[in-house]
C-alpha cells in the first residue's frame, strides 16, 4: 500500500511542472541582459530601400548580430525610426533561429522591437537550452531582463545532469 501511494505521491509531484508549463513557462534566456542600444548590424545577400515608407528588406542568408544575440533568417523586413536615427523593428520570416549565449530558439517568424527589447518568436517554438528543450506556439524575450515566456501547448524535455558530468 505504501509502495503506491509513494508512487502516486511521485507521479503528481513529477506532473505538477508539466500542468504549469501547459499555461506557459517563464525561463532565462541568454547570458546576461541585452542591451537595445548596442548597434545593429545586419549582413545578407540582398538589400531593397524604400525611402518613402522608411524600411529596408533584406534577403537570402540574412545575419543580424547585436552584442551577444545573434538572429538568422531568410528574410528580414528592416523599420527605421520616423528620424531616421536608428532602427524601431525588425520582422523575420522564413524559418528564424536566435541565439544568445548557450541560448539558442528557432521558430517561423520573430518580431523584434529594438527600441523595448521585446522579441516574439511564433510558429513552431524550440528553445534549446543546453541539453534541455521547450517546445511552443509562441515565445516572448524580453532581451534587458534576460527571461523568455513560452505559451501555447507548451512541451518540455529535461535531462537531469548524470554524475559523470
Amino acid at each position: 500500500m505504501h509502495l503506491f501511494r509513494n508512487l502516486a505521491l511521485a507521479f503528481c509531484i513529477s506532473a505538477a511542472p508539466a500542468s504549469l508549463l501547459a499555461q506557459g513557462a517563464q525561463i532565462a534566456f541568454g547570458n546576461a541582459p541585452q542591451d537595445s542600444n548596442l548597434p545593429v548590424e545586419v549582413t545578407s545577400d540582398n538589400l531593397n530601400v524604400n525611402q518613402n515608407d522608411g524600411t529596408a528588406i533584406f534577403t537570402g542568408n540574412v545575419l543580424i548580430g547585436q552584442g551577444e544575440m545573434r538572429l538568422s533568417a531568410p528574410r528580414v523586413l528592416v523599420v527605421y525610426l520616423e528620424d531616421e536615427s536608428g532602427i524601431e523593428s525588425l520582422n523575420a520570416t522564413g524559418g528564424v533561429t536566435l541565439v544568445s549565449g548557450e541560448d539558442a530558439a528557432e521558430a517561423r517568424q520573430a518580431d523584434y522591437n529594438v527600441q523595448t527589447g521585446l522579441i516574439e518568436m511564433y510558429g513552431d517554438v524550440l528553445l534549446i537550452q543546453g541539453r534541455n528543450a521547450l517546445t511552443g506556439d509562441k515565445m516572448f524575450i524580453d532581451t534587458k531582463a534576460g527571461t523568455a515566456r513560452v505559451t501555447g501547448r507548451v512541451k518540455t524535455v529535461l535531462n537531469p545532469e548524470s554524475e559523470t558530468e
